[in-house]
């Protein structure tokens, strides 16, 4: 028996990175899934992996319809809804505060927030009338402290902890638990870029992670998919309205990142985008 044998999932950004971790973690103990995801080839890629176990839903998290579609997908072709994992984003804006636009709010908030919004309405949607059910979103150390992070994707990922224990609370007496997983620096094409490395070149920012962990090691997608599947499991039938922190101890030790040196320019650089978790 499986941990998730004859659940349905939904997975925002389920085609590369913590996304694609997830939804092998998923498939892996008995859940079906929908991927959710903006990159058709690499979303259609996963997805075909897993046969009659997946299936691939062209997302933009920005856009409701699409978000609703996904969910919409997920009951029509597997049945139900169990899991909404709300894990798309983008490191978005960065720059100085002084400086910033209000073209890379709406772009970075819009990805990381609204996305979340519509994930969550929409995974209740379905959810509140059969009573049962789990939300979980993709939050980061960036928002549970300040400094780790661009301004505009601290303030997004703090609104995503302020969401799950809010939504929590209405929704707990329907069945539904609501939580949010905050990974630190993860090895993904996302960290990649940030750390001046080619996306898919992962060794350099393997070794920058390794270096700074207080356990000497590096955070792969799986560690994070784990973390996921622990919450999405009956075994966390206790837990909700809990963000948990998955960063070998960085934000408990009292260390915070030189805000000028989060990649080889800074976090103050030009404004600009990196896309992928």
């Amino acid at each position: 028996m499986g941990r998730l044998d004859g659940k349905v999932a939904v997975v925002t950004g389920g085609a590369s990175g913590i996304g694609a971790g997830t939804v092998e973690a998923f498939i892996a103990e008995g859940a079906r899934v929908v991927v959710a995801d903006l990159q058709r080839d690499a979303g259609e890629a996963v997805a075909a992996r897993f046969g009659d176990d997946a299936v691939f839903h062209e997302t933009n998290v920005t856009v409701e319809s699409d978000v609703a579609g996904a969910v919409d997908l997920a009951v029509e072709h597997f049945g139900r809804l169990d899991i909404m994992f709300n894990n798309a984003g983008i490191v978005g804006a960065v720059g100085s505060i002084a400086e910033m636009s209000e073209e890379a709010w709406d772009l970075t908030v819009g990805i990381l927030l609204k996305g979340v919004f519509f994930g969550t309405k929409h995974a209740a949607r379905v959810m509140i009338p059969q009573g049962s059910g789990v939300i979980l979103s993709t939050a980061s150390t960036a928002g549970v402290q300040g400094g780790l992070g661009p301004h505009l994707y601290t303030t997004a990922k703090h609104g995503v902890v302020g969401m799950t224990k809010s939504v929590a609370n209405e929704l707990g007496p329907h069945g539904i638990r609501v939580n949010a997983i905050a990974p630190g620096n993860t090895v993904t094409a996302m960290t990649a870029s940030v750390h001046g490395s080619d996306p898919g070149e992962h060794d350099a920012v393997t070794e920058h992670i390794t270096s700074r962990s207080l356990l000497g090691i590096a955070s792969y997608p799986a560690d994070i998919a784990n973390a996921a599947l622990y919450l999405a499991s009956d075994e966390a039938r206790n837990v909700t309205g809990h963000c948990l922190v998955v960063d070998a101890g960085h934000t408990s030790s009292g260390v915070v990142a030189n805000r000028f040196n989060t990649g080889p320019q800074g976090m103050y650089r030009e404004a600009g985008q990196v896309e992928g978790r």
